[in-house]
């Protein structure tokens, strides 16, 4: 059997699922930051390189996971449409973040070197 290994295997990467789906991961905390930066669905797609329909699903899909929406949308118009994080996107989004760093900092020294 052939070992796989990724340029970053030494890296843990941190999923957090709710039933099957994954409710928040490496790229999704990042399309979170995005959107908070850029204020748009489809500019943090730009951004990320993604199709709008991918990273509208993946909004939805952690807007479905958690108790209230991580992120808000208003639909485009005359006067523009835009996104923003929520207070639980925000809260969500620093306690991942803090979540990775701990186990970075826990595992990392552990894990073998590719």
């Amino acid at each position: 059997m052939k070992k796989q290994t990724s340029p970053r295997s030494s890296t843990p990467r941190v999923r957090i699922l709710a039933g099957s789906a994954i409710a928040i991961g490496p790229g999704k905390a990042d399309l979170l930051e995005a959107i908070a930066e850029t204020g748009s669905i489809s500019a943090a797609a730009r951004r990320m390189r993604m199709s709008y329909r991918r990273a509208w699903l993946l909004v939805r899909t952690m807007n479905d996971c958690f108790s209230s929406p991580l992120v808000e949308a208003e639909k485009g118009g005359a006067a523009g449409g835009g996104a923003r994080l929520t207070p639980t996107g925000r809260k969500v989004l620093a306690k991942y973040r803090e979540t990775v760093r701990l186990v970075t900092e826990q595992f990392e020294p552990l894990l073998r070197r590719s």
